[in-house]
Order: C-alpha cells, then sequence, then structure tokens
C-alpha cells in the first residue's frame, strides 16, 4: 500500500481537512522530483486536493485544482498511448482506480454555477460527450439551460434525465414549466407506474402539476385537494406547501394560510414556502409572528433565501423600505430564482421611487414563473406609478387573453381602468363580473367601494362591504366600511370598524388617521381646552420635541446603517 493509497483512504473517510495538508505536501515533493510520483499518482492527489477545498467552500481555488487535474489527466493519456503497458490486465485495474474524468469535470460546473458563472459552467458540462452524461449532469444541463433562455436544449436534457430514472419529480417538474404538454410527460412515466405497486398516485401528481404551470388554479387545486385526501398521500408535507401556493395564487389568502400553517405543523424544520408565507402574514398585519417565524428560519439556515425575505417583508411592512431592499438583495444572491426576493426588492424601489429598477425585477419575476399574477400586478403598478396608463393597460390586456376571464385578471384590468375617466364605465362592468364569480375575492370588493366613492353612492359601497365581512374579516375592507360609514354621518359605528381595523393590522396608518380625525371632530372644545392649558404651562412642551427628535435621529441612525450593509 503506498502513500496515493492513504490518502485515497482518508479521503473516502471523510477526513477532508487531513487529506488537504497531506496532498498539498506530497505536490510540493512532485513538483521539485518529477520522478517520486507516476503521472496517474499525480492525477490521484489533484483530484483528493480539490475535493478537499471544495469541502472547504473555496470554490473558486477548487475550480482551479480540478482544472490542473484535468491538465495531468492529458498528460496521462498521452503517456499512456506513447507507451502502452505491457501488462493490459494491470493497466486496466489502474484506470478504474482513477478518479472519473466526468465526475471532475462535473465538479467544475458545480464550483461555477456556486460563483454564479453559468456561461463556463454549461461549456465545461458542454463538453462531455452526449452518451457520457449521467442523470445528475444532464439535470444540472437542464436548469443551467432554463435559467439562460435555452429552453429547447432544457427539455431535451430534462427528458435525458427521465428516460434514465422516470422517477425523477424534479425533471418532470422541469419539462411542465416549460410548456411541455402533461400527457407526454405522463407517458415517459407509464412503464414504472404499471410496473411498480403503489403508484398509481403519480398520474394524477403530474396532471396536478401541469394545471399549475398551466395556471389552471382551480382544477389544480381540486386534483391536490383530491391526492391529499388519499389514506397513504395524507400529511404529504411537499403537497401541502404546493395546495398552499396554488390557493396563494388563486387569491384565496384563507386558504393557503391555513395550508401553509398545517405543513409547519407537520415539519417544524421546513423552509420551503415559508417567504409566500411571512409575505401573506406581513400583508395582514401580523408583522409579530413574521419577526418570530423568520427569526426560527434563521436559526434552521441563513443559507437559503426564504428567511431573509420574511424578514425584508416584515421590514417592508413597517414601512422601513431601505432595510426590505437589502434584505431582498440578499435573498437573490442566495438564490436568484427566488421570485420572492424579486417581488420583495421590486416593491421597495418602487416604494422608494426608484420605478425604472423594480421594473427590472418585476420583469425577471415574470419570466420565471409567467403564472403568477402577483408579477404582473407589481408590473403595472409601477407603469401607473410613472404615468405609463398605455403600457399598463397593454399588460392588463395580455394577461386577460392569455390567462381568461377569472376574478384575478377581471380585477387587474379593471384597476387599470380606473385610472382613466373615459374606461370607468368599463372598470365598473369588469369589476361586477369578478364578483359574481367571486363575492368575497377582496381587491375586487375594495376597486368597487373605491368606484362608489367617487360616485358618492355610500349606501350601496356599505351594502357591499358588509356583504364581503360577513364570511372574512380584513383590516383594509373594516378601514373602507369606516370610511362610508363617516361619509353617512354613522360615526359611532365608523369609530368600531376602525377599532377593528386597527386590531387586525396595528400599523395601518389609514384607520388611526381616521380614528384621530373623528376624535378631533367630536370633541372640539375639549381640544381648545387642552390647547389652552399647555399655553399657559409653557414648559414642558420644548422638552418633550427635544425628546422626540434625539428618538428620530436615533432610528434615522439606524435605517442608515441597515440600508448600508
Amino acid at each position: 500500500m503506498n502513500v496515493i493509497d492513504h490518502v485515497r483512504d482518508m479521503a473516502a473517510a471523510g477526513l477532508h481537512s487531513n487529506v488537504r495538508i497531506m496532498s498539498s505536501l506530497l505536490l510540493t515533493m512532485s513538483n521539485n522530483n518529477p520522478e517520486l510520483f507516476s503521472p496517474s499518482q499525480k492525477y490521484q492527489l489533484l483530484v483528493y486536493h480539490a475535493d478537499a477545498i471544495f469541502h472547504d467552500k473555496e470554490y473558486r481555488n477548487a475550480a482551479c485544482k480540478y482544472n490542473m487535474a484535468l491538465q495531468q489527466k492529458k498528460v496521462l493519456s498521452k503517456t499512456s498511448k506513447v507507451r502502452p503497458s505491457t501488462g493490459g490486465t494491470a493497466s486496466s485495474i489502474q484506470s478504474q482506480s482513477l478518479p472519473s474524468e466526468i465526475e471532475v469535470k462535473y465538479k467544475i460546473a458545480e464550483c461555477y454555477t456556486i460563483l454564479k458563472l453559468d456561461k463556463d459552467a454549461i461549456a465545461v458540462l458542454d463538453g462531455i460527450p452526449s452518451r457520457q452524461r449521467t442523470p445528475k449532469i444532464n439535470m444540472m444541463l437542464a436548469n443551467l439551460y432554463r435559467k439562460a433562455g435555452q429552453e429547447r436544449s432544457a427539455v431535451t436534457s430534462y427528458k435525458e434525465v427521465l428516460r434514465q430514472c422516470p422517477l425523477a419529480l424534479d425533471a418532470i417538474i422541469g419539462l411542465l414549466s416549460l410548456s411541455v404538454k402533461g400527457a407526454e410527460v405522463a407517458s415517459m412515466t407509464m412503464d414504472v407506474i404499471q410496473s411498480i405497486p403503489n403508484l398509481d398516485w403519480l398520474s394524477a401528481w403530474i396532471k396536478a402539476y401541469a394545471f399549475i404551470h398551466a395556471g389552471d388554479n382551480h382544477r389544480a387545486i381540486n386534483t391536490i385537494c383530491s391526492l391529499e385526501k388519499k389514506s397513504l398521500l395524507r400529511d404529504n408535507v411537499d403537497l401541502l406547501v404546493s395546495l398552499a401556493d396554488v390557493y396563494f395564487r388563486a387569491g384565496d389568502t384563507k386558504n393557503s394560510i391555513l395550508k401553509f400553517e398545517q405543513a409547519q405543523m407537520l415539519d417544524p424544520y421546513l423552509i420551503k414556502g415559508m417567504d409566500v408565507y411571512g409575505y401573506l402574514m406581513a400583508r395582514e398585519g401580523h408583522l409579530e409572528d413574521v419577526e418570530v417565524l423568520g427569526g426560527r428560519l434563521f436559526n434552521i439556515s441563513d443559507q437559503h433565501a426564504e428567511p431573509w425575505v420574511i424578514s425584508g417583508c416584515h421590514s417592508f411592512y413597517s414601512k422601513r423600505y431601505s432595510r426590505a431592499l437589502y434584505l431582498g438583495a440578499k435573498a437573490i444572491q442566495l438564490n436568484s430564482n427566488s421570485v420572492q426576493a424579486l417581488l420583495l426588492k421590486g416593491a421597495a424601489l418602487r416604494n422608494m421611487g426608484r420605478v425604472q429598477e423594480a421594473i427590472i425585477h418585476f420583469r425577471e419575476a415574470m419570466r420565471l414563473a409567467p403564472c403568477r399574477l402577483d408579477c404582473y400586478e407589481g408590473l403595472i403598478d409601477c407603469y401607473l406609478a410613472s404615468n405609463g396608463i398605455r403600457e399598463a393597460m397593454g399588460m392588463a390586456n395580455n394577461i386577460y387573453k392569455t390567462l381568461g376571464a377569472n376574478a384575478q385578471t377581471l380585477t387587474i384590468l379593471a384597476t387599470v381602468c380606473l385610472e382613466d375617466p373615459v374606461t370607468q364605465e368599463k372598470a365598473k362592468t369588469l369589476l361586477d363580473k369578478a364578483l359574481a364569480q367571486r363575492p368575497d375575492y377582496t381587491k375586487a370588493v375594495v376597486k368597487k367601494a373605491e368606484l362608489l366613492s367617487r360616485e358618492q353612492k355610500y349606501e350601496e359601497g356599505i351594502a357591499l362591504l358588509r356583504n364581503a365581512l360577513a364570511n372574512q374579516s380584513d383590516c383594509v375592507l373594516h378601514r373602507m366600511l369606516g370610511d362610508f360609514l363617516v361619509a353617512v354621518n354613522d360615526y359611532q359605528e365608523a369609530m368600531d370598524q376602525y377599532s377593528i381595523a386597527l386590531s387586525l393590522d396595528p400599523n395601518d396608518q389609514k384607520s388611526l388617521e381616521g380614528m384621530q380625525k373623528m376624535e378631533k371632530e367630536e370633541s372640539p372644545a375639549d381640544a381648545t381646552v387642552e390647547l389652552d392649558g399647555d399655553d399657559m404651562e409653557g414648559s414642558g412642551e420644548d422638552g418633550d420635541l427635544e425628546g422626540s427628535d434625539s428618538e428620530a435621529a436615533q432610528w434615522a441612525d439606524q435605517e442608515q446603517w441597515f440600508g448600508m450593509q
């Protein structure tokens, strides 16, 4: 047993730090005395040394060492051709024990992918002949092709993965996301479904994800629910997360949160999908719960985008936009395919007045998730913020034609129509159609209430909002009902509605302003007396103002620090 065998055994045993030190010393010896090790032994040493560096997460250095190993392998190939071994069997055994050149190229591609050098990774893997590509090489290639927009090549690679491994479900999702028909994908797994017992659910599983990627949320929900109710798949966390996500896409916040909570109870270490859950919770005003969720996920892993997005949503809905921007950027750095991170960063940029930068992020989110309407909504909001009504109308019409006339697409189109006095009647028709389909769709109710407020049809608005609140409790709806009640001089119930809105979202500034305005109007005499009293005192007010300025300065310093991170 020679020294190279000892290094190989240490590598197999996972003693990476030991391998790194020993292989470094042996390689230095080899450089000073080239006759000390054979070309094949030096190749082995370089690969083991690169593997140890890769384990230490020094990916640029590892890629360099792997490339040196490949150069050494070329030297080895040339010498073996020039001087063929007389002991054919011994030579064959030695070549079989050498680290695989294909595996080395895969490791180089892995390094490049981690370093976000996708073009270099594709170039390395493209250099491997098709017949020599393993399933994991084809899977990596497929993902890289899809990210680069090379859809045809991605489809070919995903299909090759399925040809070799027909139960590679992530490859199936990849094909469906590239608009390959569900029936075609299912046909590639039919043999294995028929030959293995208890796999009859797989056809329905493929059908469900085909509906998801076609944007048919209603049929996707029905299919996943039927799967989830089957005794063998009941309480499967992945199915519950998928179901929660489809409810979210369909605009059903209540059921989405319910399913996310159910999945989280089954798996306390769940990370996947928690960014959407955190966003929904923040949007509903449950900021304390969002803060707890973010902290818990950071304890599980800070190398995933999800905890950073959750913390970013907490900052965004606390109106700390620079902090939200930083956290969104950090999440994208960890996962450039995180749609929720792109939406968070886009929303923060939009609210900071950097509309053109926001548009870039919303467009990228649209590219990654063409069936998620919130990506389009973000882009339309940007167009409207920059007075680009024509662009917004074009986008809204395109969504309406592509995804069909459902409550969400009708509401999006109506939202744009409301911006132009000429198309307000059309907006009313669209909203009525949306509410006929889904009377509980909050966004449609809000837009219809806004339209009725403009027309000063307060009684009709009150009836609409009461009807919507009969089956749900929503901060915005309660606040709007308060506004309508003020308009008809029903101050007591208006105060009650503002109080309910603030109990649901203590940070809702508009509800607070409405309540404060009513309090001033109800007791102007008391306010005058208090003001006169303050004027007579004359002493404490300046001190209070100084304290407020000092406190504001401290928060400003913190915001500046967060923004610089």
